[in-house]
């Protein structure tokens, strides 16, 4: 990096760095995706970044190094801690002598965990624990929500910002996996019926028990033969085989497609599929297949609780309460008011530009630069 002085000489400087530390860096993974698209925007404007990570899935094992090889404080550069569950990484984070920047994607409250996953109970709450006290080490701390925002004002966060996250919220992740959209062309063809979605960890938290109640509701009253894709992970061992009893005394066997993890395109097909995203969540900072469902079009129906409204704005139906019959009386109201499912998917899709990717990348990487150049 060159500047010239009064007399046209070139300068020499030393670069500035801006290194990012991540428990966990995955290829399939919003925080993960999101944390390499930010090394290559600061990397973009001439600011050198690396990805230290404390674990990886092997596709992305090469997109940085382990946090172990951070080696000795270096006076010219910044880290960055992208901060979503309590680790170990973050000892030896806050360990270091460099200024700090944080990066807070949300962490669930452990009360919605503790009684169903005691682990990731004791998790979370060490890391609200960590996050409170980087507090007064950060420089600056960006928040992927105005809600996200908020929490970070409580813990006495002075300097911070929102960004969305880095995520192209329009990008098809692969073509639809024909053999899946086939399967699902067929069987609405055959029975009838609508196909509702859900995308998120199968997790007490997100209650896609209440998306259960709400489905058997909606096939009772608006359409018998209406269908429930729950995709995602599970998180730990024992709330999806609890969700799995409760669909079965409900009768819901052939009405609930719990699918777990899939492939790019194997989402791709169930978005293209779907006829109405339904959210349940008691807890979400922001909640990228939200943001996802409307940039395919997909209108929505939601809990409005936490960064929920904030996400959807105008483009979904948020619900003040998630009790089965107004829930079910909402999807109902969107499938058969088809003016309503398409003014929905309109707004959704002009909305899903407000996470523009390379706009809100811009806009990160500015606020890095006026941080690190203040110092």
């Amino acid at each position: 990096m060159q500047h010239r002085g009064g007399s046209g000489a070139p300068i020499h400087c030393t670069p500035v760095r801006v290194d990012q530390v991540i428990p966990s860096l995955a290829s399939r993974d919003a925080i993960g995706v999101h944390t390499m698209n930010l090394r290559d925007g600061l990397r973009a404007v001439g600011i050198d970044s690396d990805i230290f990570y404390g674990s990886f899935t092997p596709d992305v094992q090469h997109e940085g190094r382990s946090v172990t090889e951070l080696g000795r404080a270096a006076r010219d550069r910044w880290l960055l801690y992208q901060s979503s569950i309590g680790s170990p990484v973050y000892d030896t984070f806050a360990a270091r002598s460099e200024p700090k920047l944080v990066n807070y994607h949300n962490i669930t409250p452990a009360h919605l965990l503790r009684e169903w996953e005691p682990n990731v109970g004791y998790e979370v709450a060490l890391g609200r624990t960590q996050l409170a006290r980087l507090a007064p080490q950060s420089r600056l701390a960006v928040a992927d929500s105005a809600f996200n925002e908020s929490e970070l004002q409580a813990l006495g966060y002075d300097s911070t910002a929102v960004v969305p996250l880095l995520i192209d919220m329009h990008r098809k992740s692969d073509d639809a996996d024909p053999i899946l959209a086939a399967d699902l062309a067929r069987r609405k063809e055959s029975s009838g019926g609508a196909d509702l979605l859900f995308v998120g960890k199968i997790s007490p938290h997100k209650a896609p028990h209440d998306l259960v109640k709400m489905l058997a509701v909606l096939r009772r009253l608006y359409d018998p033969s209406a269908r429930l894709h729950l995709v995602g992970s599970p998180l730990g061992e024992t709330y999806e085989p609890a969700l799995r009893c409760f669909i079965s005394e409900l009768g819901l066997d052939d009405a609930v497609n719990l699918a777990g993890s899939v492939s790019g395109a194997e989402l791709e097909a169930y978005l293209q599929a779907a006829d109405v995203f339904v959210c349940a969540s008691d807890h979400e900072g922001f909640c990228v297949p939200l943001a996802e469902a409307m940039g395919h079009g997909i209108p929505i129906v939601a809990y409005g609780v936490t960064a929920v409204p904030e996400t959807v704005g105008d483009a979904g139906l948020l619900l003040p309460d998630k009790a089965p019959l107004p829930f079910a009386a909402a999807v109902g109201r969107v499938l058969s008011d088809k003016a309503l499912g398409h003014y929905l998917a309109d707004v959704g899709r002009a909305r899903a530009n407000a996470f523009d990717l390379p706009a809100s990348q811009q806009r990160f990487v500015k606020l890095v630069q006026g941080t690190i150049g203040s110092s």
